[in-house]
């Protein structure tokens, strides 16, 4: 299993608020044959790590799968966790959004950019 984490992200702009609302899992599987799952969990991070969002989904050959969830908090972390034969075929990326569900370029990570942890 091939475990990916955001490491702790700074979800606020000062006077501003805070910069994503939302977020955006995608993740594409790109074997031909042989389905995957994919661990999404999502903590809160303050003054303890709070986990929030824990969801396992199954990913189908050729499939691209997107999740939507919560992020209105002020740091959060996202562990993904790729499995099943096809792992080794899976990607995964994940993206901020305002609250117009805008795309935050400051809160995108794609696959290269993450941290893996397996």
């Amino acid at each position: 299993m091939a475990q990916f984490s955001t490491g702790p992200v700074d979800n606020q702009s000062g006077a501003l608020g805070r910069i994503a609302q939302f977020l955006t899992v995608k993740a594409v599987n790109r074997d031909a044959v042989n389905s995957g799952t994919l661990l999404v969990e999502g903590y809160s991070i303050g003054g303890s790590r709070t986990l929030y969002v824990q969801e396992l989904v199954s990913i189908s050959p050729n499939q691209v799968l997107t999740r939507n969830y919560f992020a209105d908090v002020d740091t959060y972390e996202f562990l993904l966790t790729a499995g099943g034969t096809a792992e080794p075929e899976m990607e995964v990326s994940l993206w901020g959004k305002d609250s117009s569900g805008n795309i935050v370029s400051s809160q995108r990570l794609v696959f290269e950019e993450f941290e893996e942890n397996s």
